[in-house]
């Protein structure tokens, strides 16, 4: 039986710039295979340097932040000097039960669901990537695809709670102020975002070149 060795970009001295996806030749020194992009001007790496490391502490940081994001009130309605706080699954429910459940919806979606995918999906592909699972490694790829072009959406929550803010102090009757929740949503939503930013898919497809080796 004759095994072919695989011709892949990495034991072929080459690499892509992740800026403008220009494909150059890599000039090896020691440990370190690195150059500057002819086009761009990017640094360009076989491998983002660190990358497993980086993620790992920002996706940890995210889940952090997750909980209070979740359990404290992400809204303070106040009227007639009583004031009254929402959580995100709260303000779920409340549009529920006044019949505006496509609201409910987007809030879910965007608010609970998604982060939460987000988190799950990294960590999936951290411990895959650490364990070298050749475990399809093209849906593996397209699943960081969509995780990292969907995170944005999460601060969906964050722009409706603004929009109520100035809708209601114009109204002069109430006032609506966004919770302590907020900012630990926001800090969850930056910090998948960075988290998806850091991860190098790549290392998805390692294994499957070792296995060839």
């Amino acid at each position: 039986m004759i095994v072919t060795e695989l011709k892949t970009a990495k034991n072929s001295s080459m690499a892509a710039c992740r800026r403008c996806h220009l494909l150059c030749r890599i000039s090896e020194s020691g440990d370190r295979k690195i150059i500057d992009c002819p086009r761009c001007g990017a640094e360009i790496h076989q491998r983002i340097p660190g990358s497993i490391q980086r993620t790992w502490a920002l996706v940890i940081a995210a889940l952090i932040f997750y909980i209070p994001a979740n359990l404290l009130p992400i809204s303070i309605t106040s009227a007639l000097g009583s004031s009254e706080g929402d959580t995100i699954m709260s303000g779920v429910i409340y549009f529920i039960q006044s019949g505006s459940w496509y609201i409910a919806l987007v809030i879910f979606v965007a608010s609970i669901f998604v982060p939460v995918l987000k988190i799950l999906i990294l960590f999936f592909l951290l411990v895959s990537v650490q364990l070298k699972i050749r475990w399809r490694p093209l849906e593996r790829t397209r699943l960081y695809r969509i995780i990292e072009a969907i995170g944005r959406w999460s601060m969906v929550d964050i722009f409706v709670i603004t929009i109520m803010a100035a809708l209601i102090k114009l109204g002069g009757l109430a006032d609506f102020e966004a919770g302590p929740a907020a900012a630990y949503f926001a800090a969850v939503v930056v910090l998948t975002i960075l988290a998806a930013m850091s991860f190098d898919p790549r290392l998805i497809w390692d294994s499957m070149e070792d296995q060839h080796e």
